[in-house]
């Protein structure tokens, strides 16, 4: 089963459930899916999915944040909850030792020795990394590598 399949029956599953929440949530994505197959004109495969998934998960971190800043508690407790729905089905994310442990070993392939070599380290990590780790993390921990 694919993953867009998973999300389509777990939509499904929360109409049985009468879980509007996570219904909604999951139409959004599902919405998302649709729009980019139609202003793309393919099919998604499951590492497109994953990349609107995270894309999503961004988009939704910003408003929260923006939420919060305005002193709207109830907005942002809705977009925190979408997230928790989304993180269902993304790859499990690298731990903090795990990350420096991947971004020394970028560093190593690449010869990055300074922090002005930052451009090819993330080039790279974002390429191996970007289903595994949130791109702030992989800069953070790369600065802090390089320097």
């Amino acid at each position: 089963m694919s993953l867009r399949e998973r999300i389509n029956s777990d939509i499904k599953d929360a109409m049985k459930a009468k879980d509007a929440k996570k219904r909604d949530a999951l139409r959004l994505l599902s919405s998302a899916f649709k729009q980019i197959e139609v202003d793309e004109r393919k099919e998604l495969n499951d590492d497109d999915v994953i990349k609107i998934i995270l894309s999503q998960v961004k988009r939704r971190d910003d408003a929260a944040t923006q939420y919060k800043n305005a002193n709207r508690e109830d907005l942002m407790q809705i977009e925190l909850d979408e997230i928790e729905y989304y993180k269902e089905y993304l790859p499990a994310q690298l731990n903090d030792e795990e990350l420096t442990l991947a971004i020394k070993d970028i560093i190593a392939k690449t010869g990055a020795s300074t922090i002005k070599d930052l451009g090819k380290v993330m080039g790279t990590a974002t390429k191996e990394l970007s289903s595994k780790a949130d791109g702030k993390r992989v800069s953070e921990c790369a600065k802090v590598l390089l320097s």
